[in-house]
């Protein structure tokens, strides 16, 4: 019996958010979602950096995806093409800096406007 509670404490509930934050695509914070039709863009925020990814809401056979995130006076990085998942991860310098940014599912789009200013 002893045994039995032992290995339901290595499965328990601990055990399942240590998975969930290893599966985080950016270092970070997040800090804004943006949902629409066909998946949702997640922005993440550091320090320095800002990172954001694209992921589809029905993981499946591949697709045209994309993200972009953009700091204020700066270029945007983007990550596009056909994906099953995730567009991204992509980063940015980001202190002291807006940034906007942008992700794409099967032609539907999400954008967050200029944050963090």
């Amino acid at each position: 019996m002893a045994v039995l509670a032992l290995g339901l404490t290595l499965v328990g509930p601990g055990a399942h958010r240590a998975d969930a934050a290893a599966q985080s695509p950016c270092s970070g914070k997040k800090v804004k979602t943006v949902k629409f039709a066909t998946g949702e863009l997640r922005v993440y925020k550091g320090r320095q950096y800002a990172c954001a990814v694209t992921v589809a809401k029905k993981p499946g056979p591949k697709r045209v995806m994309s993200v972009s995130l953009q700091p204020r006076g700066g270029h945007a990085a983007v990550d596009k093409g056909r994906f099953r998942r995730q567009a991204g991860p992509v980063t940015v310098y980001a202190l002291h800096r807006c940034v906007r940014a942008a992700g794409t599912v099967s032609g539907v789009t999400g954008s967050t406007g200029w944050i963090f200013c």
